[in-house]
């Protein structure tokens, strides 16, 4: 699914615009981010795509939803 990452005053968060969905990324696998699972505030685990370090945020990527139906 389509996900943005974007970095904002109270830290990361995660954009899913087929659900209008947007909460707060409360727990990251990797610190660098990229090619980890993450966890939303609502309980969401999602995996990121390997991406460069220096990638820039805001950024869409292709993320997998992990553990029930998207």
């Amino acid at each position: 699914m389509k996900v943005m990452i974007r970095r904002g005053a109270t830290g990361l968060s995660a954009y899913v615009p087929k659900k209008d969905l947007e909460e707060p990324i409360v727990e990251v696998e990797r610190e660098s981010l990229w090619g980890g699972v993450v966890r939303l505030k609502n309980g969401w685990t999602l995996m990121l795509p390997e991406m460069p370090l220096e990638t820039r945020l805001p950024v869409t990527v292709n993320a997998r939803k992990l553990g029930g139906e998207e």
